[in-house]
């Protein structure tokens, strides 16, 4: 792991834990999972192009899907 990916995983994380707690208190399902996924796929990805794709999708899914 470098840098660039710590400070990625770190920024997404933080972003994951604000949809949660969102998802969690609005009981909306979507920016929930959203949440957990930005919380626990900086995990499994160790190139940092494909992490900023992955988690900048993440983040504008709950933009699009509405449930």
């Amino acid at each position: 792991m470098d840098t660039s990916s710590l400070i990625w995983g770190m920024l997404f994380g933080a972003i994951g834990m604000g949809f949660f707690i969102y998802g969690k208190r609005q009981r909306a399902v979507v920016p929930l999972l959203t949440g957990v996924a930005l919380s626990i796929f900086p995990y499994f990805i160790s190139n940092v192009y494909i992490m900023v794709i992955v988690g900048v999708a993440l983040t504008a899914l709950p933009y699009f899907i509405r449930i």
